[in-house]
């Protein structure tokens, strides 16, 4: 019977049900399957030398001749060594193989195998260690570029290579072809047969790079088309019409707005009267004055006579966005209120009931906002801050409270997103960058320092404080280590939190006010701390992350950051972004006791820039996107062979291609592009929903 794209692995010689079970953990089914299980690395198994010329630094080929019957011996209990002798004409080499009893029945007396591995030398003594190795003549695993797959407990490569070599013989016939002919040719792309196959076996590293190339491609080009049909389908939507004057709007605020601030503002208000409904993204590097161009937008929607919807990602920004709102739009008439977790009772019914009637013009809230119970008299605006918290889901779902015409989306991040990044985070939404600090905004100076300049850090902030400044000292919160207290170093979990701040107000500040504040703190013990330190009552405040975003302490002149090694690059420049929002010179200083060369050349490249944007950028190259996210949120599907840092030209290419092809066709509806439509459901199985 004839093997096809749908055979079950467990039909294949060597597989069996309970391998075919740990095939399924790759999540290999079929034998077509395999053929998108890509190759992590390549191993270069085509150089073969003599044993007299093999080099000493890196693995080879060695074609010898088993000399004589292997021998065995039982180490200990768990431990045999099998020892063989082999000969190439020009000198000798002793091989040995670990708990690889099965040798003496393969490899006989007079028989020529190749083998690879490292060479190694003592005089005129060759010999290697557990090399691979196959009977001269054979080339399945050696004279090569052998593909080297990701693999589970009981699934050698060896099985893996030999299951692609399968699929790759058999089944790559009639594969269908999902990148249009037109597409192909103008970006001198590979067919997808030819991909497929040497994606697995290339003939060189020229040839990988083809294959690879054709591939990344597809798999953007994919994900952009998904992308760009989803923000056809938005922009296709009617919108309400509104319209806006950011003059009459600047002439309210208590300060004039930077260029880059107006431009935004301008982004917005032609958004809002074009009559399709607003996907905005306003980025901009922390203190850019995001949140008056968010006012903005509230104060738009208000004049249009329709309700604003703000979402921050934590109850303690929320508070602040509402007090700010308020400071900011209650001048005009507007009427400003809260809503998240920690409203309960007369006061949520009495909220919600004025919501429901109009008599709220802004709400500021969590993701209480969209939450089953809350009802709008007319949404016209939802504004969500820092949207990496937010995926594209959860847009959608505050979205929908906008009833029959959908209201306009306006994202903020204070984030930077590395620009390759946001091409495909962002690929639903319209992007306005804010690339301008407000003027008198001093940059902060960040300093690395060991735990051996603890006591001189101490005396750093004393000297602070004596001139009237204020601190911050942020540790990583670690739970899961349940019970490590002072002893454990500071900022080990949340109990070391309060464990540090008694310690500093114990034996370090005796004679300064020392507080603390983190996230599982209730809401009212949260703001008093979090207001104490505003209004100047505590001079140091040792926190976790919950300072990461939004608190505005302008008093506030040095942030100390403990074992700054656990923070990625964009979070440290988070952190750093709570200080210098005054008049003062301020400081970052990163403290951390790792000796990790790796660790203290990333907290160095912080220390060298304060432009977010190029910091994401290295934190991107040093972690992945994976990372840079922490909690897969985004709502993106991962990617298998795309590497968003070393791929940004081909994903422009790809991202261009496909928004020309939703463009002719949005529902991807041709014929031609059936395979297409059925891949970009495939890939954004995860948020079907959005695609229906």
């Amino acid at each position: 019977m004839p093997l096809t794209r749908e055979t079950p692995l467990t039909g294949l010689p060597g597989v069996g049900p309970v391998r075919g079970q740990k095939l399924e953990k790759l999540g290999l089914r079929t034998l077509g399957d395999t053929l998108d299980h890509l190759p992590q690395r390549y191993e270069d198994r085509r150089e073969c030398c003599a044993l007299q010329d093999a080099p000493r630094d890196r693995p080879c080929c060695v074609s010898a001749m088993v000399a004589e019957t292997p021998r065995i011996s039982f180490v200990r209990r768990g431990l045999t060594l099998v020892k063989v002798k082999a000969v190439d004409g020009a000198g000798t080499v002793h091989i040995t193989f670990f708990n690889q009893d099965y040798i003496r029945e393969v490899m006989r007396a007079g028989e020529s195998f190749v083998f690879y591995g490292v060479v190694e030398r003592q005089g005129n003594l060759f010999t290697m260690t557990n090399p691979v190795f196959e009977r001269e003549g054979t080339g399945r695993t050696t004279g090569l570029i052998m593909p080297v797959y990701p693999l589970t407990a009981g699934i050698s490569n060896n099985l893996m290579a030999g299951l692609t070599r399968r699929a790759v013989e058999e089944c790559l016939e009639g594969l269908p072809e999902v990148l249009p002919a037109k597409i192909r040719k103008d970006h001198q792309l590979c067919q997808t047969q030819f991909a497929r196959k040497h994606i697995h076996y290339p003939a060189t590293f020229e040839e990988l790079e083809t294959v690879r190339r054709r591939l990344v491609f597809e798999e953007l080009f994919i994900l952009t088309c998904g992308l760009a049909q989803l923000k056809d389908r938005r922009s296709a939507g009617d919108g309400r019409l509104m319209d806006s004057s950011p003059e009459e709007f600047v002439a309210l605020l208590p300060f004039t707005p930077t260029e880059a601030q107006r431009r935004a503002m301008e982004d917005i208000a032609a958004d809002l009267k074009s009559g399709k409904a607003m996907n905005r993204l306003v980025q901009g590097d922390v203190g850019s004055g995001k949140t008056a161009v968010a006012a903005f937008g509230a104060w738009a929607a208000a004049k249009n006579g329709v309700q604003c919807a703000l979402m921050a990602p934590t109850e303690l920004l929320a508070e602040q966005h509402a007090r700010t709102m308020d400071a900011l739009l209650s001048p005009a008439g507007m009427r400003v209120a809260l809503l998240t977790g920690s409203v309960k009772g007369k006061e949520k019914k009495n909220l919600l009931s004025a919501l429901a009637e109009g008599g709220i013009d802004l709400i500021v809230g969590t993701h209480a906002l969209f939450s089953q119970g809350v009802e709008y008299k007319d949404l016209g605006l939802v504004i969500a801050d820092e949207q990496h918290r937010f995926g594209v889901a959860q847009r959608a779902a505050l979205a929908e409270k906008g009833g029959a015409v959908p209201p306009h989306v306006l994202v903020m991040s204070a984030t930077p997103i590395p620009r390759t990044l946001a091409l495909i985070i962002y690929g639903d939404l319209d992007v306005s960058i804010m690339d301008e600090l407000p003027p008198g905004r001093t940059p902060v100076s960040t300093l690395l320092v060991g735990e051996d300049k603890r006591q001189r850090m101490y005396g750093f902030v004393r000297r602070q404080v004596d001139e009237g400044r204020q601190v911050y000292i942020v540790c990583p919160s670690v739970e899961e280590n349940g019970g490590a207290g002072w002893e454990d170093g500071p900022g080990m979990d949340l109990k070391a939190v309060t464990a540090y701040a008694r310690e500093l107000q114990e034996r370090v500040f005796p004679d300064l006010r020392v507080g603390f504040v983190h996230g599982k703190l209730n809401a009212k013990d949260k703001e008093a701390a979090m207001s104490a330190f505003n209004r100047g009552e505590l001079d140091v405040l040792v926190s976790t992350t919950v300072i990461e975003v939004g608190v505005d302490v302008p008093n506030a002149s040095v942030i100390i950051i403990e074992n700054a090694e656990r923070f990625g690059l964009s979070q440290l420049h988070q952190l750093r972004g709570r200080v210098g929002r005054g008049k003062h010179q301020s400081w970052c200083i990163l403290v951390t006791a790792s000796g990790r060369e790796t660790a203290r050349e990333r907290l160095k490249a912080l220390c060298a820039t304060n432009d977010g944007f190029q910091i994401a950028e290295e934190d991107l190259r040093l972690r992945g996107p994976g990372d840079f996210f922490g909690k897969r949120q985004h709502g993106l599907p991962q990617l298998k062979v795309a590497d968003f840092a070393s791929d940004m030209q081909l994903l422009k290419e790809a991202k261009q291609a496909a928004e020309e092809l939703i463009a002719d066709d949005p529902e991807l509806k041709k014929s031609s592009h059936r395979l297409l439509k059925r891949k970009v459901q495939k890939l954004f199985q995860e948020n079907a929903e959005l695609f229906h």
